[in-house]
């Protein structure tokens, strides 16, 4: 058994320890993460590229990116050694900015997002698409979606649910001023050049929902899809409609 240094300690297993996720991929056929999304995304960014697949058991909350609940563990287990399982990849987005002549990069699994600060004022954002001018917001903040991440922070705010493997990016903004601002659907394959204009609010650049800098007025952040990926595993039984059926607690229609 192996496992990282936090798990060892946590459940207090006598395994070999590994020094990260990135490390313990590498020794491993499947990695099984208990928690819930947030859990998943800080993995997913710690094994970035790798080949070897993950299983997320969901002992937090909503849990999206979390295939097995808790309580399913023995159930999944046991169909996972009789090969009932399936994988997903599922592509990662980067932000990338120049700052002191140097180039910054970010990669997330579920959005990027430039948002205001604490001060409760619009901000100002200017964005093309392929070098093809789109508009200019004025809003709380923009959200680059990927299709993992349509069921995050994109949802909360509007926008449309995308099926996760999907070749698609969603731009959705944040309470945005003009009504008629709503989120849009890109290929996955555009180039989004967004650059904050006012000078004021402090304007935040952040991946999966953890702050990265402060953007200078000016200072533009390229989005794109990122040469990695992450594999996902599922259980062969599993739909991600009946998922959004379960989890968001959709129902059909009823006899009047």
């Amino acid at each position: 058994m192996f496992c990282d240094p936090a798990t060892a300690q946590l459940a207090r297993l006598n395994a070999t320890v590994c020094a990260n996720a990135a490390a313990l991929a590498r020794r491993v056929d499947l990695l099984l993460v208990f928690g819930g999304d947030g859990t998943m995304l800080r993995a997913a960014h710690e094994i970035a590229g790798s080949p070897t697949p993950m299983l997320g058991v969901n002992i937090g909350g909503l849990g999206f990116l979390t295939a097995v609940p808790s309580d399913g563990l023995e159930r999944a287990l046991k169909l996972l050694w009789r090969g009932e399982f399936k994988f997903e990849r599922r592509a990662l987005i980067e932000a990338t900015s120049l700052r002191a002549g140097r180039l910054i990069r970010h990669v997330a699994l579920n959005d990027i997002v430039i948002g205001r600060g604490e001060v409760s004022r619009l901000i100002e954002l200017e964005v093309d698409v392929n070098d093809d001018p789109l508009t200019r917001y004025r809003c709380d903040g923009l959200i680059v979606s990927s299709p993992t991440g349509s069921t995050a922070y994109s949802l909360a705010a509007g926008g449309a649910v995308v099926f996760p493997t999907a070749e698609v990016f969603a731009l959705t903004p944040i309470s945005p001023h003009t009504l008629s601002n709503r989120s849009l659907i890109l290929p996955l394959s555009a180039t989004i050049h967004i650059k904050p204009i006012s000078p004021t609010p402090a304007t935040i650049l952040s991946a999966d929902g953890q702050v990265i800098n402060e953007l200078s007025p000016g200072e533009a952040v390229t989005v794109r899809r990122s040469r990695h990926s992450i594999r996902l595993m599922h259980l062969a039984d599993s739909s991600f409609f009946e998922a959004l059926r379960r989890k968001l607690h959709w129902r059909g229609a009823y006899d009047l």
